[in-house]
């Protein structure tokens, strides 16, 4: 059992019906906080057999830890949809403390469930299909903006607030492979630090988590994995874990980074050491 750290605050984590958003879901829970868990539609949770449903989720995480955990499932490329989502969430817990945008990923537009788990078929900066192009952007940066314009008013109002958007340390190099991802996780980190200088005079933090490799059920399904990379400890030349990643977002939602914000955090055990 942990300590309670963030007991009355209330936590939207979008894109956590499976993988490391519902690790970081889960995380905040057990820290005390009501959680909003999301995903795209009711059974996204089924993609990688994670779970039957989001109300599954839900159930699991709330039980777990006796907080009370509510399921909102939408697209989040929609603005009608983010702000119909936002204002269920409010209308069951009256308002958003933390905002963790983990939405996204290198799917393009055959899903989840096409070849590579979802991964465009030619995936480079000239012969990726437009239309992933699209929705590669339209996943990763445009969920982020959009559900930081739906929330932040609500935290400008109350001088407080935490934002973590999920990048990707994709998004700090470049790649002949994962053009277009690394593109919008480039963009997401860029739109953080220009959200957290608007907000810095309203008390409302904005910052990065940039995971390298983790270990999730689509990671693995996506490519081909060096069993002997995973591990738990002993070692930082290894795959992270989910709960690593979820560690860090409590870093950024709790008074430990009360003077931290428009900062990029890589979580990726040392791959990247040269400045953001």
């Amino acid at each position: 059992m942990s300590e309670k750290r963030l007991e009355g605050k209330v936590a939207w984590v979008t894109g956590s019906s499976r993988g490391i958003g519902r690790v970081i879901a889960d995380h905040l829970a057990d820290l005390g906080a009501k959680v909003a868990v999301h995903g795209t539609s009711f059974t996204s949770t089924r993609a990688f057999n994670e779970a039957e449903s989001l109300d599954a989720v839900a159930q699991a995480i709330a039980a777990a830890h006796g907080s009370v955990v509510l399921p909102v499932w939408g697209d989040l490329t929609d603005a009608a949809t983010v702000k119909q989502t936002a204002d269920q969430i409010r209308q069951k817990f009256g308002q958003i403390d933390i905002l963790v945008n983990c939405a996204g990923g290198d799917i393009g537009s055959q899903g989840t469930m096409g070849e590579n788990a979802g991964k465009p078929l030619s995936n480079d900066a000239v012969f990726i299909a437009l239309e992933d192009v699209r929705t590669v952007l339209d996943r990763n940066i445009m969920t982020c903006i959009l559900c930081c314009r739906e929330v932040a008013p609500e935290m400008i109002t109350r001088k407080a607030g935490w934002i973590v958007n999920i990048g990707s340390i994709g998004g700090l190099s470049g790649h002949a492979e994962e053009a277009i991802y690394s593109s919008a996780k480039a963009a997401v980190h860029e739109y953080t630090r220009c959200l957290a200088a608007q907000l810095r005079p309203d008390n409302v933090r904005a910052n990065v988590v940039a995971p390298g490799p983790i270990i999730t059920p689509r990671f693995e399904a996506s490519r081909s994995i060096n069993e002997a990379r995973k591990l738990t400890d002993g070692t930082l030349d290894r795959y992270g874990w989910p709960i690593e990643i979820a560690r860090a977002v409590e870093f950024l939602v709790t008074q430990d980074s009360s003077y931290v914000t428009g900062q990029v955090l890589r979580v990726d055990g040392g791959i990247q050491l040269w400045p953001a």
